[in-house]
């Protein structure tokens, strides 16, 4: 595949794309809060077993 074939591929995608491409169902403030969230508990763990001993 050429760079010039993958360009186009990717400009008729984004234009393809109604409303921007987001789902009406999903709240960036959910999503970034979920995503935060459970990088906060990982790093909780993985703190909890790194302990010395």
């Amino acid at each position: 595949m050429s760079l010039h074939s993958t360009a186009a591929n990717l400009v008729s995608l984004a234009e393809g794309a109604e409303h921007g491409g987001n789902h009406e169902s999903l709240s960036p403030y959910l999503t970034g809060f979920g995503a935060l969230g459970a990088l906060l508990l990982l790093l909780w763990i993985t703190t909890r077993f790194n302990r010395d001993r």
